[in-house]
């Protein structure tokens, strides 16, 4: 088996399990912890590739291989060389194995021990995912990560059924990882697959599912099935649990979290990577995050506001436009509104992270993260 993602722990917080670390791929350095944008079709939503790169600095984004799959289709990746290519994107991509949707199409989707069979959202057409096609799509799609395919129980959720899951999910799992090892990239890059820890909130389950995929000694190991619905606590609990099995020498990234305090929380308590879709489905409805807290830029009390979206900002974006003028553009509905709230929420999600860094290196992560959380929480 080829292994060439490096990753290397440089600091560890003395007073929480939050850890700092940098991931090697052939497309560049990611410092964690870090938080990927999702860029589900071959875009973060209303964004630029050159905006995220200046503005929000992004490191790496996730695609999506259910989505990618139905649309542009594997054959026009294959053709441009690649998702890399066919987006323009220089750096780092991750993706999602299908899993996920195949938990959200729950009303178009048959799940049997050969794999998926679901109805496209698009035009209802029929499509078939096993572990071994899901691995040759993403093999197709060309991300630097790739993801095993397992089942996304929802919550909350029967013992039986999730037991019953997760058996299988560690079936395709050993099907995923048979099938990767046994092919080879399209375009020349490595791509490593992480297998998915599942269990729903049942903590017997988390601890035999973390175990079994520390077993197969791969690259790095993923957190499924805790953004569905479930209370924070209960989030944190299962977390942690898996963290502590986890191996320590391998990246953790905890799948669809979260707001920037679920952020915080969980790598206080051993996590390395993030993706979530709200700081950007959030824009779109006008809500952003500050370092003071949430604002909700449609109400009117900041028609006169004229002050910068965050006066604590470091991006570009948030001392150019003012709330007034922001808030503004959504009452005229002018696409501008949420391009501006997208790219300043994304911008302060990669701030919040380069900011953890700094702070676990300096050794005083825990108490910053205690005095941040509830200004986080505050909505103005």
């Amino acid at each position: 088996m080829n292994m060439s993602l490096e990753f290397k722990l440089t600091h560890t917080d003395p007073h929480s399990k939050a850890r700092r670390g940098q991931m090697k791929t052939d497309h560049g350095v990611i410092e964690t912890p870090i938080f990927m944008p999702v860029g589900t079709i071959g875009t973060v939503k209303g964004i630029h590739q050159k905006e995220l790169i200046e503005e929000v600095k992004a490191e790496i984004i996730l695609g999506n291989t259910y989505h990618l799959y139905l649309r542009p289709k594997t054959e026009i990746l294959e053709e441009v060389g690649g998702l890399h290519k066919f987006m323009n994107w220089n750096k780092p991509i991750l993706t999602d194995s299908g899993g996920y949707q195949v938990y959200s199409l729950a009303h178009k989707r048959k799940i049997s021990e050969e794999g998926v069979t679901f109805a496209s959202h698009i035009d209802g057409s029929k499509h078939f995912f096993s572990p071994e096609s899901a691995m040759d799509i993403q093999r197709s799609i060309g991300a630097d990560i790739i993801m095993a395919f397992d089942e996304c129980t929802p919550y909350p959720c029967d013992y039986g059924y999730a037991k019953n899951s997760l058996a299988m999910t560690h079936r395709w799992l050993k099907r995923c990882c048979d099938h990767v090892d046994a092919t080879e990239p399209k375009y020349g890059h490595h791509q490593s697959l992480f297998p998915i820890v599942q269990g729903s909130t049942f903590k017997d389950l988390r601890i035999e599912s973390a175990e079994k995929i520390a077993s197969f000694e791969r690259e790095g190991n993923a957190i499924g099935g805790l953004s569905v619905g479930e209370p924070d606590d209960e989030m944190y609990a299962m977390t942690e649990v898996v963290c502590d099995i986890l191996p320590k020498d391998k990246p953790r990234y905890l799948m669809g979290v979260g707001t920037p305090a679920n952020l915080l929380e969980n790598i206080a308590l051993g996590v390395d990577m993030f993706d979530c879709v709200l700081p950007t489905r959030n824009a779109r409805h006008g809500l952003i995050y500050t370092w003071e807290g949430i604002i909700n830029i449609k109400n009117k009390k900041w028609e006169h506001d004229f002050s910068s979206l965050d006066p604590h900002g470091t991006s570009t974006i948030d001392s150019f436009y003012s709330r007034a003028y922001v808030r503004h553009l959504f009452a005229c509905k002018e696409l501008l509104g949420p391009q501006i709230t997208s790219i300043h929420n994304l911008a302060f999600y990669l701030e919040l992270m380069r900011q953890v860094r700094l702070h676990i290196e300096a050794g005083d992560f825990r108490k910053w993260k205690d005095q941040v959380v509830p200004k986080l929480l505050t909505r103005l």
